[in-house]
């Protein structure tokens, strides 16, 4: 995993290059017929990819369309300028008109309406009257560098899914770990050789330094293979960006992720008496920090929605949950400092309280201890 994203991606790069090199893109013309009854539209018959073809009667463009030299027709009729209303013909059964054509029968029609009577250029601009460009602006007034858009949002995106992974598969490992040592007696070895919290703390900072170097080596592979996509691509990829602070904001929210569910998942490991319970009742925990993934959609609808800031601040949603607002809109200062502050008191708090456990049930074996009898336990240590 810590090399195939990078490589995947180098890998696209390549292979974009060479079929670009070896294809040459091909328009195909699709050919649509009409029946002019209202009469005065015959110009402006090359619409892009799309070519009308004028036919006398509807009986001729019936039986071109039944041979397949035209793909369709429609037919205006007398009454059009009064009623708008336009008979199309098909062989195809259709939910909607595919909007390409739909946009190449609509300039034709108001083409021909305005030819000789207003401009050409005027008539291109009633076509296409809109061609919105958004500019950011600083809070000096200067062209912001950062302009957002979908370009904005790429990059954390990708990164939101593969930093939830990375967090996942390195505490399942942690998880795992323990409930392999514990069935096979390991544990008992280790414990008299070692104190519970330094077994705890070597595994924790062990594993977490594996799963940071992970995530550094996708950090510092993204603008590299940003710009190689940039230059030999272009398009819709030259305009992705790298949201500010996105590097640093990456490897923090990692480590603090990762420490809080390294913690959860030592807890569980020590009441568990398998790694296959325990693996259960991780997934438990992680399926909430999931919820930015699942209505991102909504929050690219709603970024200012106060739901996000409170899974901006919750600590199992806070490491996504950033990643995927920061390529929507700004995250304010503050929610940043509570949402880092909510997450080290958590995994404090969650260390001081996995420790007792870890110390109580590490060594117990069979039946997993249930919530009261836990709760009664760190009371009573």
């Amino acid at each position: 995993m810590t090399l195939i994203v990078p490589l995947i991606a180098l890998l696209a790069i390549g292979v974009f290059q060479l079929v670009s090199g070896i294809a040459k893109p091909t328009v195909e013309i699709t050919t649509i017929g009409y029946v002019d009854e209202a009469g005065g539209f015959q110009q402006y018959a090359n619409q892009g990819d799309i070519t009308l073809v004028r036919f006398d009667t509807l009986d001729d463009a019936t039986e071109a369309l039944v041979k397949n030299d035209i793909k369709e027709y429609f037919v205006i009729p007398p009454d059009y300028i009064s009623t708008g209303v336009i008979n199309r013909y098909t062989l195809e059964k259709q939910l909607r008109v595919l909007p390409a054509t739909m946009t190449a029968i609509k300039n034709f029609l108001s083409s021909n309406l305005l030819a000789g009577k207003v401009p050409t250029t005027t008539v291109a601009r009633i076509e296409a009257p809109l061609n919105l460009v958004t500019i950011r602006l600083t809070e000096t007034g200067a062209v912001a560098p950062e302009q957002g858009g979908y370009g904005n949002f790429i990059i954390p995106g990708v990164f939101s899914l593969l930093l939830f992974l990375a967090i996942l598969f390195s505490s399942t490992s942690l998880l795992q770990g323990l409930g392999e040592e514990k069935e096979n007696r390991l544990i008992e070895i280790l414990l008299s050789s070692v104190s519970t919290r330094q077994l705890l703390t070597g595994k924790v900072l062990g594993i977490g330094a594996a799963g940071l170097a992970q995530v550094v080596v996708w950090v510092i592979s993204a603008p590299l293979l940003l710009s190689l996509a940039s230059s030999s691509i272009g398009g819709f990829i030259s305009t992705i960006q790298l949201p500010a602070n996105f590097l640093v904001l990456a490897v923090v929210y990692f480590i603090l992720g990762y420490s809080l569910f390294a913690v959860l998942s030592a807890g569980i490991g020590a009441i568990s008496s398998n790694s296959r319970e325990g693996q259960q009742l991780i997934g438990i925990l992680t399926l909430p920090a999931l919820i930015p993934l699942w209505f991102m959609s909504l929050l690219m609808m709603f970024p200012d929605n106060p739901i996000w800031v409170v899974l901006t601040i919750f600590p199992i949603t806070a490491p996504v949950e950033v990643m995927v607002r920061l390529g929507v809109n700004d995250i304010p200062t503050w929610q940043l400092v509570a949402s880092v502050a909510v997450l080290v008191l958590s995994i404090i708090g969650g260390l001081l309280l996995t420790t007792k456990v870890f110390r109580t049930y590490l060594l117990m074996y069979g039946k997993r201890p249930g919530i009261g009898e836990i709760i009664r336990n760190l009371r009573s240590g």
